[in-house]
């Protein structure tokens, strides 16, 4: 089928960006969105023209770095589907397809539809990582865990750092990712040891390069790891625990 795409051109971050159009009259139902503009890149290398710059990396929805904007959403169509799974089989020939980078502000372009998404690891630096006394490993049973916490820790912590939450949140707020990894850390035995110290750390980086969260739910539509809503609560509770133990 015939479709017709209009991609965000940008060259560098100060370059004010614009809208190219273009048409590949090749693409297949099948196809995913990343495997469309492989395609596109295709013609243009061999048209002597500057290919689409855009992330990518395992292209199975594990490592989160295809983040586009299809039509305005974030990922694409698909609720819960990474860029790199997004089929085409709901257009049509002859459809248009807009593509861009993801939208925040927090999010500068680096190039076409590359972001620099660094906001995110400044969040996890400041907080999300443990510290474990050296030495002789301890026996594999001394620190226990019930199966169903444990359960309800691997949800949370399959977040994979995408962006998506933020792109699609009118305030551009992180609080689905923050909420993840607090929740996540905070029901492991040993990152457990950490939990205050983190919290406060975390949620103040984040209240430093995120807007605020008024509960919209565009976040958990988007997630390709189906991250619950309920992680959001998992903020607050943390910030308030943290203010009450030092108290």
């Amino acid at each position: 089928m015939r479709l017709t795409l209009r991609v965000w051109r940008q060259a560098g971050p100060d370059d004010p960006g614009r809208f190219a159009e273009y048409e590949v009259p090749d693409a297949e139902p099948e196809m995913s969105v990343l495997e469309l503009l492989d395609a596109l890149n295709s013609r243009l290398v061999d048209a002597g023209e500057e290919p689409v710059a855009f992330d990518s990396d395992c292209r199975e929805g594990i490592c989160g770095a295809c983040g586009v904007t299809v039509d305005g959403r974030p990922h694409g169509a698909a609720e819960n589907t990474p860029s790199c799974h997004q089929r085409l089989n709901g257009y049509s020939d002859g459809d248009t397809l807009r593509i861009e980078p993801l939208r925040a502000a927090v999010f500068p372009v680096v190039r076409d539809l590359m972001v620099d998404r660094s906001a995110l690891d400044r969040v996890l630096e400041a907080g999300a990582h443990v510290w474990i006394p050296s030495g002789t490993a301890p026996d594999a049973d001394s620190t226990l865990q019930d199966h169903a916490t444990a359960e309800v820790a691997l949800d949370f912590a399959a977040c994979i750092g995408c962006g998506a939450c933020v792109a699609a949140c009118p305030n551009g707020s992180a609080n689905l990712f923050v909420g993840a990894k607090l929740r996540h850390l905070a029901l492991m035995p040993v990152s457990s040891f950490d939990r205050t110290a983190r919290a406060r750390a975390m949620v103040e980086a984040s209240e430093g390069e995120f807007g605020p969260c008024s509960l919209y739910g565009e976040c958990s539509r988007v997630c390709p790891a189906g991250i619950p809503l309920r992680a959001i609560a998992g903020v607050n509770r943390e910030r308030l625990r943290a203010v009450f133990k030092r108290r």
